[in-house]
């Protein structure tokens, strides 16, 4: 073996502790290797290369050239909202808005598919429901003067009033009541979106993280009695607990208030972060928790032990309902039981906030300068770096490209997940700078050691900072690891 190229343990070592982080740990169901084809810029033959210098990504990747919506730099209080604008994940449209860039969208594809395997798993359906939404089923709910400035209102051309759904309570139970043949035997019902919500935020700020237009993922269950409402209501937590453990992001769920939603029963999924702006109390004797909205001011002790609370704050990221029949009521979501008799059904709504989780997860993983992913997300999971062109090493030039090809060929969860930074023009150190920027789980190089004979290449694992010399064979090895979806 060459001196160069570690023993099996050395190199099965570094892979298990990639393979601890997140990124690297999915679970069975997990799909892999799915590739939109819109996202090749060439078209997806093989032999078609994704490369840098076709990608539509407007860079300021210095910080004094990166401005908020407003036009001051001083705004930018908020790491995630700040990295996502230097290395043009978003640009921004106006207050609370912006455009989701080609390396966001796939972020966010990438993520609806992990809402989509966890959702569909304890019997979720999918459907799409308009954004516009019609005044007398706000009204009906009271909801249309309840929410007030909230809702962005808006009238057609023949007086009738709609909303921009913030969410789909109202519209959702209306759907349901409208089947009136419904039986037990059909329920329960998990129905759930990933669509564009909008809210007339009076202080819209930290980029995805509080925006006035966001994606969400919102579920509605439809339930025969409160006991199998409730039973789904802890299905569906469990749900939320293994998305966010998937995506390696250490979210507490706490008892949170009912708010304009209403029900009886509430709970938030909470990422702890300096920037949040929840608080929520902790206690490490019993493990109650709580946002402290539903404490009393001047709480301390834990309401379940007496023992001492600890406070942090926290981006929420999920929120859960059990509803009762507060909305199947007003809209007569009804089915038949057992004895034929008509029963107004027992409603839960869960939410996700699909964006801002995007956004939460850059703000804790991220370092001061430097993207890094929640996990499943990354953008490309690989770049390859080429020797700069008339450099000593200019070369191995065509040795990068072959790799590619290769890790390609013999890597499939990994086809459409390579990116070649092609900008020769540029040292290797520069490009090196920009992909340490841009958080690619994996950098690979073609250096000095790629003249040698075999070929070998740098592998840096920028999650954990190893770095190893490998061979193609070697690449290839340690790449069939990754797992994506």
């Amino acid at each position: 073996m060459h001196k160069c190229f570690p023993a099996r343990g050395a190199m099965e070592g570094l892979l298990s502790r990639c393979r601890a982080l997140p990124a690297l740990t999915t679970c069975g169901h997990q799909l892999s290797g799915y590739v939109p084809h819109r996202f090749y810029h060439c078209g997806p033959e093989r032999g078609k290369r994704l490369v840098l210098s076709r990608m539509f990504q407007p860079q300021n990747l210095r910080e004094d050239q990166v401005l908020s919506p407003e036009g001051r730099s001083g705004d930018l209080s908020c790491k995630s909202q700040r990295l996502m604008l230097q290395v043009g994940l978003i640009h921004p449209a106006s207050p609370g808005c912006y455009h989701l860039l080609p390396y966001t969208v796939r972020a966010i594809e990438k993520l609806e598919r992990v809402i989509d395997q966890e959702m569909q798993a304890i019997g979720g359906q999918k459907v799409n429901m308009p954004s516009l939404s019609p005044a007398e089923l706000w009204r009906a709910t009271k909801r249309w003067d309840l929410m007030g400035k909230e809702l962005l209102r808006l009238r057609d051309r023949h007086g009738k009033e709609y909303c921009l759904g913030p969410t789909h309570e109202e519209a959702i139970t209306a759907l349901v009541a409208s089947q009136q043949t419904l039986s037990y035997k059909q329920l329960p019902f998990l129905l759930y979106q990933v669509t564009r919500k909008f809210r007339d935020e009076p202080r819209p700020r930290f980029g995805l993280l509080r925006g006035r237009e966001f994606y969400m993922k919102d579920m509605y269950t439809f339930d025969s009695s409160p006991e199998a409402a409730l039973e789904t209501y802890g299905l569906v937590c469990g749900a939320y607990s293994s998305l966010f453990h998937r995506l390696g992001l250490q979210c507490v769920r706490v008892q949170a208030d009912v708010g304009s939603i209403g029900g009886t029963t509430s709970h938030e999924f909470q990422l702890p972060a300096e920037v949040g702006e929840d608080r929520f109390a902790v206690c490490p004797g019993c493990g109650f928790s709580a946002n402290t909205e539903t404490l009393h001011s001047s709480q301390t002790s834990c309401p379940a032990c007496r023992g001492p609370l600890t406070e942090s704050r926290g981006i929420e990221v999920g929120h859960t309902f059990y509803l009762g029949t507060k909305y199947s009521s007003i809209f007569s979501a009804q089915f038949t039981n057992a004895h034929g008799k008509l029963c107004l059904a027992e409603m839960g709504c869960y939410g996700l906030g699909v964006t801002r989780i995007l956004a939460a997860g850059i703000e804790v993983l991220s370092t001061e300068d430097s993207v890094r992913w929640p996990s499943l997300l990354a953008p490309y999971h690989v770049c390859l770096i080429p020797p700069k062109k008339g450099s000593r090493e200019e070369a191995a030039t065509e040795l990068t490209g072959s790799l590619y090809d290769l890790i390609t060929e013999a890597v499939p969860q990994l086809r459409g997940e390579v990116l070649l930074d092609d900008r020769t023009h540029l040292t290797i150190g520069n490009r090196l700078k920009d992909a340490n920027k841009f958080g690619y789980p994996f950098v690979i190089i073609a250096g000095k050691r790629a003249l040698e004979d075999p070929a070998h290449f740098e592998v840096r694992c920028q999650n954990t900072g190893k770095v190893v010399f490998l061979t193609r064979e070697g690449v290839t090895e340690f790449l069939s690891q990754v797992q994506v979806v």
